[in-house]
């Protein structure tokens, strides 16, 4: 199945504690059905004094949200919408916005 939400899209949260924040995609975690949205669902995670790290502590970071819950913004008419496919003349698959028409870069 062709992914509709890639890295470096810009979606928009539409359900969750977080509804109506707007985000850039960091990852996709596909086997899981998530994306890692820049700003969104904040986390506390306890981390362990390492070489790397030597204090330790607390950090926020990012954790998944599950893929039912963003919807892309489409970057020309900037309106959350649904996203079609349609096969330009050369043979390439491209995404499209439903209510634009226009083509995702």
């Amino acid at each position: 199945m062709a992914r509709k939400i890639k890295k470096g899209d810009t979606v928009l949260v539409i359900a969750g504690k977080d509804k109506g924040k707007r985000g850039k995609v960091l990852s996709v975690l596909t086997k899981t059905e998530r994306v890692v949205v820049e700003g969104v669902n904040i986390v506390k995670k306890h981390v362990r004094p390492t070489q790397k790290n030597p204090k330790g502590g607390i950090i926020t970071q990012e954790a998944g949200i599950h893929i039912s819950n963003v919807k892309l913004v489409c970057p020309s008419c900037g309106q959350p919408t649904r996203i079609g496919f349609k096969i330009r003349e050369d043979g390439a698959k491209v995404r499209t916005c439903k209510k634009c028409q226009s083509e995702f870069a």
